[in-house]
């Protein structure tokens, strides 16, 4: 008998972790060779040489997200396969994902079948498109990162650290000075995120950063 495919389960939800735990023993291929609530809890168990061949990612997690995360497994652990796993199937979300090192994607809500044929396709293929993704990846091959809100390429890392920024107290002068970049330089972020997102307002970023949940509104 083959030795069975070991997968690293990442998610901040006990109990979304117990069903999952339970749903795997049930496929004879694989099992869960551990559990963490965030990336940190991940860097701590895979520096102890706890090495799975897949690791199954939440995406939106405290102290360190499914992005940083991936990107993290991808400069440290380069042959280890990333599904992410989200409730969310937004533009951002998904390709922000696969860019950061993810080489599929499922939404917590599929069925039990559709992980197995994922975990399947990730060994065997490389990877796993469902038909939102596939569409989506064929959309914005090639582009910068887009978002639901406008057909516009948008959000580069730097504006991305501008951005959530932007939804803090911080005076622009004072975000300028926590990027070491010129208040000049900061002014053409905003004018150019007002254009591509289509707002015309701070608020009008900090509600964009809420709905895309690139901030917690209640913590920003």
């Amino acid at each position: 008998m083959s030795a069975k495919i070991t997968l690293g389960l990442v998610d901040d939800h006990t109990l979304f972790r117990k069903g999952m735990v339970e749903l795997i023993g049930h496929l004879p291929a694989y099992e869960i060779l551990w559990q963490a609530a965030d990336g940190k809890e991940l860097m701590a168990v895979m520096e102890r040489g706890q090495v799975p061949d897949l690791v199954l990612l939440d995406i939106h997690m405290p102290k360190m997200d499914g992005y940083a995360t991936a990107e993290w497994l991808q400069q440290h652990y380069a042959r280890i396969k990333i599904l992410a796993l989200s409730m969310y199937d937004d533009e951002l979300s998904v390709i922000r994902m696969f860019r950061s090192g993810a080489r599929g994607y499922v939404l917590k809500d599929a069925q039990p079948e559709e992980l197995e044929r994922a975990l399947d396709q990730l060994i065997h293929r490389g990877y796993y498109h469902p038909d939102f993704v596939a569409d989506l990846l064929m959309k914005n091959a090639g582009a910068p990162l887009t978002g639901k809100t406008s057909g516009k390429p948008l959000l580069r890392e730097q504006e991305l650290v501008f951005l959530r920024l932007a939804c803090s107290e911080q005076t622009y002068k004072e975000i300028a000075d926590h990027m070491n970049l010129s208040v000049r330089t900061i002014d053409g972020y905003r004018e150019e995120l007002f254009d591509k997102l289509g707002v015309k307002s701070r608020t009008g970023l900090v509600l964009f950063a809420i709905r895309q949940r690139l901030v917690d509104p209640f913590t920003g």
